[in-house]
C-alpha cells in the first residue's frame, strides 16, 4: 500500500502527463520520471520485506484477575539492523470490553521494543487472545506493508488474585494500612503466648511474669496473641439476586473476591477456612482446614461458581451447614436482602446457628442507587427514579434493622469496599475474642 510520500512522489508524473498535451517532447521525460518513481516504490516495497522479519510475544499472568487491571506486555523485535516505523495492534478477548490497543513506534535495529496495556475482565471463565497485527514501512517510507503474527493464547479469568498478592506484599513490608486494613496481628489480646518483653506503664499488672522478672531483675510482661486454628466459614448465596450488577460486575463476583481474600488472610493467620455455596439447593461444601492448600482449593471452587436463576433457600443452605459444622465458627453469610419469606427463613436459621457459632450477615449496597436517591430531580422521570431508589434503600434498612433486633451481626458496605470491610470485621471479631 502506497504511503502519502509515495503518492506525492507520483504526483509530478500526473502533472507532466497533463503538460505533454501542450509540449509533446515531455513524453520522454515523463516516462523516465515515472519509471524511476516506480522503481523506487518497488525497491522500497522489496526492502520492507514480509512479516517473517518480525517476532512478537505477549506476556501476562496465567490467571487473570476479575475486576482488576491486569497488565498485558507486548514485545516486538526484528531481524534487521535498520530502523523501522511500526504500528502494532493486539486482539484481547471481546468480552473484556476494551478497544483493540494500537501502538506506534520505531524499532531501532535488533533492539526489542516493549509496551504494556491493561485489561479489566468483568466475568470469570475461559477466554482467548487473538493474533498480533503489524504494519510497517520500507526504508524510504514509500510503501506500507502489513501482516499477522500468530499469537492465539487461552487465558483463564479467576477471582481477584492481584489484591491477594498486594496484601501479601504489604504484609511483608508492614504497610497494611495502605490497603485500609487494621493491624493483622493483634498482640496483647487472646490467650496464646507470643513473647516476653520489658514492662511498660501501660501494661496490666496481671500480665507481669514474675519468674522472668526475678531472673532479669526488672519487670517483664507476657504478650499474648489471638488464638489460631479457629474456624471460619464463608457461606455464599448464589441465587438470582446475586446476578444483579453493580457498576460493571455482578454482586456475586464482588462477594467471591471478598471470600477469596478472607481465605488468604485467615489461612495466613493460622485459622481454618471453609466454604459453602447454595441457591435453592446446596451447591458446594468445603470443610474448614488450614494452610495455603486450602486457599487454592477455595480458588478452584470459586472459579466455577455461577449465580442460579432461582430464589435462595436459607432453610436448606443454613440447615445443611448446621449439620456439617459442629464446632464453633465465625460464619460469614454473603447474601442480598430482599425481605418477605426469605427474610423470615434467614432470621430463623441464623438464630439457630448463633447458639453454637458467631454468624455475620454480609450484604452489598449499590452506590448508584444511593446516588440516585440523593440527586435533585429535574424532570418527572428522575422523580420516579428517585422514589424507586429510596424505596429500595428503605426496604434494605428495614431488613438490616430486623436482623440486628434479633441479635444478628450485620455488615452492609458498598461493593468496591467489600473485601477490605470483611477483613477488618474478621480481624476485629478475632481480636476481641468473639470467636
Amino acid at each position: 500500500m502506497l504511503t502519502l510520500r509515495g503518492f506525492l512522489l507520483l504526483l509530478p508524473a500526473a502533472l507532466l502527463i497533463a503538460l505533454t498535451a501542450f509540449t509533446p517532447w515531455l513524453w520522454a521525460a515523463t516516462a523516465v520520471y515515472l519509471l524511476l518513481a516506480c522503481v523506487l516504490i518497488l525497491l522500497d516495497r522489496y526492502q520492507a520485506r514480509d512479516i517473517s522479519r518480525f517476532q512478537a510475544t505477549r506476556q501476562h499472568d496465567s490467571k487473570l484477575s476479575l475486576g482488576a487491571d491486569n497488565p498485558i506486555t507486548l514485545t516486538v523485535s526484528q531481524r534487521d539492523a535498520r530502523t523501522t516505523h511500526l504500528w502494532v495492534r493486539d486482539e484481547p478477548p471481546d468480552p473484556f470490553g476494551v478497544a483493540e490497543p494500537l501502538f506506534e513506534t520505531h524499532l531501532h535495529g535488533r533492539e526489542p521494543w516493549q509496551t504494556s496495556y491493561h485489561v479489566r475482565p468483568r466475568r470469570r471463565g475461559d477466554y482467548t487472545f487473538g493474533d498480533v497485527h503489524l504494519r510497517w514501512q520500507g526504508p524510504l517510507q514509500l510503501w506500507t506493508r502489513q501482516g499477522t503474527i500468530t499469537a492465539v493464547a487461552s487465558v483463564k479469568v479467576y477471582p481477584n488474585l492481584l489484591s491477594v498478592r498486594r496484601y501479601d506484599l504489604l504484609l511483608r513490608q508492614n504497610r497494611l494500612q495502605e490497603l485500609g486494613l487494621r493491624t493483622a496481628r493483634l498482640f496483647g489480646q487472646g490467650s496464646e503466648f507470643e513473647r516476653l518483653r520489658e514492662y511498660t506503664p501501660d501494661d496490666e499488672f496481671r500480665r507481669i511474669n514474675w519468674k522472668a522478672t526475678a531472673r532479669r531483675h526488672r519487670p517483664v510482661t507476657v504478650e499474648y496473641q489471638t488464638e489460631r486454628s479457629q474456624n471460619i466459614m464463608a457461606v455464599l448465596d448464589v441465587g438470582r439476586m446475586m446476578q444483579s450488577p453493580v457498576a460493571d460486575m455482578a454482586k456475586l463476583d464482588y462477594v467471591i473476591n471478598a471470600a477469596l481474600l478472607l481465605g488468604y488472610v485467615a489461612t495466613g493467620m493460622g485459622d481454618k477456612i471453609g466454604l459453602l455455596t447454595f441457591a435453592d439447593e446446596v451447591q458446594t461444601m468445603l470443610s474448614p482446614a488450614q494452610g495455603r492448600g486450602q486457599f487454592y482449593k477455595m480458588l478452584e471452587l470459586l472459579y466455577r461458581v455461577e449465580a442460579q436463576p432461582v430464589e435462595p433457600s436459607y432453610r436448606r443452605g443454613l440447615a445443611y451447614l448446621a449439620r456439617k459444622q459442629r464446632k464453633r465458627a465465625l460464619i460469614l453469610i454473603f447474601t442480598d436482602l430482599s425481605g418477605g419469606q426469605g427474610m423470615d427463613e434467614l432470621i430463623q436459621h441464623v438464630s439457630l446457628l448463633a447458639k453454637r457459632s458467631l454468624p455475620l450477615v454480609v450484604t452489598i449496597s449499590d452506590p448508584d442507587i444511593t446516588a440516585v436517591s440523593r440527586q435533585k430531580p429535574t424532570n418527572t422521570a428522575e422523580v420516579y427514579q428517585q422514589a424507586a431508589a429510596q424505596q429500595l434503600i428503605d426496604e434494605r434498612q428495614v431488613a438490616l434493622d430486623t436482623l440486628r433486633r434479633h441479635g444478628v451481626l450485620t455488615l452492609d458496605v458498598p461493593a468496591n469496599e467489600l473485601s477490605i470491610a470483611v477483613i477488618n470485621r474478621y480481624l476485629s471479631l478475632k481480636g476481641s475474642q468473639r470467636l
